[in-house]
């Protein structure tokens, strides 16, 4: 289950980029965080009363809840946004996803976790391809080098979330958790928002605008927030978040589709290294699982 998880996320959140760029061509950006919020987390909510799960929040569960979104989804919706309008967005998306080293260095002495060579050998992987997908434009990190302190920030927000999430004992359904981290981010992004840019007027965007936002409330917002939370309560939260290593790659190769942007020998070059990162930690330890037996962590 957790392969198919990440799976289905390295689809839906890797079609989020080419989406975003559609939508953000006709929609300012705190606006465009704070609906996606907004609308993520409602449907969660919903989904999770219509499941039959416990949908309200117990005081004492209201700490960790902002505790965890504040990292994992306002941190990182925060930081990103400053970063993206400093640099060219493709790039920091790449720094973005430098996420998966931060939270296995961060694993190791707040979770316990081993830093295996496998690990090791799958991040060393990983992070050749997403620079293979760099290239020569490295050079925007001299010329921009706040914005791509503030995506090394995002990134690093992220990891932390994705720790904090597995240190608390959870007796709250992840639906239920992820709809409220959602909501409570969605407060200070939508006041952000009004006092800083107008009011959208949705009912002049385009129709891919809304075919994208519809698509982004569905799944980058909603399934994959979820699946991924659930992702980490499966797997060591360093697995989890080398998981996510597919997503620029399949970003980068939906944009190709949808937006005709070029795709060359980088590109493959890096599809095969993060495959291969992928195969390490994810594939290999569960086939060696299967042979003998035990199960995977």
């Amino acid at each position: 289950m957790p392969i198919l998880l990440l799976a289905g996320l390295a689809l839906f959140w890797g079609l989020n980029w080419p989406g975003m760029k559609i939508i953000l061509g006709e929609l300012t950006v705190w606006w465009f965080r704070a609906l996606c919020l907004l609308a993520g987390g409602s449907i969660l909510l919903a989904l999770s009363g219509l499941s039959g799960n416990r949908w309200r929040l117990q005081r004492r569960e209201l700490a960790p809840v902002a505790l965890c979104g504040g990292f994992a989804i306002l941190g990182w919706m925060v930081f990103s946004a400053y970063g993206v309008s400093l640099m060219p967005a493709g790039r920091a998306s790449i720094i973005a996803f430098t996420m998966p080293v931060w939270a296995t260095l961060l694993a190791s002495p707040l979770l316990g976790e081993r830093i295996t060579l496998a690990k090791i050998a799958g991040l060393l992987l990983g992070v050749s391809g997403l620079g293979v997908l760099i290239g020569q434009d490295l050079v925007i990190l001299r010329q921009a080098p706040v914005g791509a302190l503030f995506m090394l920030l995002a990134a690093v927000s992220w990891a932390i979330g994705t720790i904090l999430l597995k240190r608390f004992n959870w007796q709250l359904p992840v639906l239920t958790n992820v709809a409220w981290q959602l909501l409570f981010s969605a407060l200070p992004v939508t006041l952000v928002a009004l006092a800083s840019e107008p009011l959208p007027d949705l009912a002049a965007l385009s129709l891919p605008a809304v075919v994208a936002l519809v698509y982004l409330f569905l799944f980058p917002m909603s399934f994959c927030q979820w699946a991924y939370f659930k992702v980490v309560t499966l797997l060591p939260a360093s697995v989890a978040a080398i998981g996510t290593l597919m997503v620029p790659v399949i970003g980068v190769y939906s944009s190709h589709l949808i937006l005709d942007e070029p795709v060359g020998l980088a590109e493959l070059s890096a599809l095969l290294l993060i495959v291969g990162a992928l195969a390490l930690v994810l594939l290999l330890p569960a086939l060696s699982a299967r042979k003998t037996g035990t199960p995977t962590a």
